[in-house]
């Protein structure tokens, strides 16, 4: 007499904010799938959108900002939510048996068998075409840029495999809505454009090297590779390195912008945003304790207030 096999109760990921919306209030049925996208966990979409709103200001400071804008505001963080959903999802299929292994992931979906893989494959192709029906409504250069974008995205799950920089490939990953918004505000991606992904990229090293202090134990049994490991004891003086590398960049793509002298008071409060977004970053190393998993998890959320800090400026500044 054959057996029906049930999928196991789903039930809260570890590593997720207590009492967040999804275990709350999405329906049962639900909940795995958005477990899979990380809509639990918000922050990693708040870090995908922020370069967005990081390029659409940094445009909108040449031209200021046009009715078009607040679409591409709208639209960036419909995009980063599935794209990220996307993104994680694929991630999770192929990290299936590492996440297994590993005391703060285990708890996922795939892991702990509440999703089946086909059935994740299905989720992560219907958010990549929602992502896609946003993107072709921006121009065509901002069209190349996001396909593009792809093959970042198909890498990066497999980068911890072979290098102990993954977190690069997280940075172009995840800092190409810089060039992508810029792009499809502007009609081009000019020298303050790629700057400004330089310092993303950078930010993105700073943050994720402290996330990856989480999960170091764990990751040197099963042979998984981070510039946690690869820095270990000297992370702070690395860290510092790319605090410095990405508030430079910062300034270095406000200062390159074209403005004429009447625009300079709008250069300085960018400025004093990149400043902001600098004090921030010390005010973490200053918190940070790289063996307490409690804290690097808290220092990581925290970035989201970093990258709003710089877009709140350049905000101000292209309405100057």
């Amino acid at each position: 007499m054959s057996e029906t096999r049930e999928m196991p109760e789903a039930k809260t990921v570890a590593d997720a904010p207590a009492g967040n919306w999804v275990d709350r209030w999405a329906p049962a049925a639900t909940r795995p799938y958005l477990r899979l996208s990380r809509a639990d966990r918000p922050i990693g979409t708040w870090l995908l959108l922020i370069p967005c709103l990081w390029g659409i200001a940094l445009g909108a400071m040449l031209d200021g900002f046009r009715l078009w804008d607040l679409w591409l505001v709208l639209s960036c963080g419909l995009g980063a939510f599935v794209m990220r959903g996307a993104g994680c999802t694929w991630n999770d299929i192929t990290d299936r048996e590492i996440d297994a292994a590993v005391a703060r992931t285990k708890s996922r979906p795939l892991p702990s068998g509440q999703v089946t893989v086909k059935a994740a494959l299905v989720w992560m192709v219907v958010q990549a075409l929602i992502g896609a029906c946003i993107l072709f409504s921006y121009n065509w250069l901002a069209v190349a840029l996001g396909v593009g974008s792809l093959a970042l995205v198909a890498i990066y799950p497999f980068a911890k495999r072979f290098t102990w920089w993954p977190q690069v490939f997280l940075g172009l990953a995840f800092n190409w809505g810089a060039l992508l918004a810029f792009a499809a505000h502007a009609g081009a991606v000019t020298l303050p454009a790629l700057l400004l992904y330089g310092a993303g990229i950078a930010w993105t090293l700073f943050y994720d090297t402290i996330y990856a202090h989480q999960d170091k134990e764990d990751d040197a049994l099963i042979g998984v590779k981070s510039t946690a490991r690869l820095f270990g004891a000297q992370s702070l003086r690395w860290l510092q390195g790319f605090m410095i590398a990405a508030v430079s960049l910062f300034g270095f793509a406000v200062i390159a912008l074209p403005l004429p002298p009447e625009r300079m008071a709008a250069m300085a409060v960018a400025l004093i945003g990149v400043w902001g977004f600098g004090l921030h970053m010390l005010w973490q190393l200053r918190k940070l304790d790289i063996d307490s998993p409690e804290v690097c998890m808290r220092l990581f959320r925290s970035n989201r207030d970093t990258g709003l800090i710089a877009a709140l400026f350049l905000a101000v500044a292209a309405l100057l």
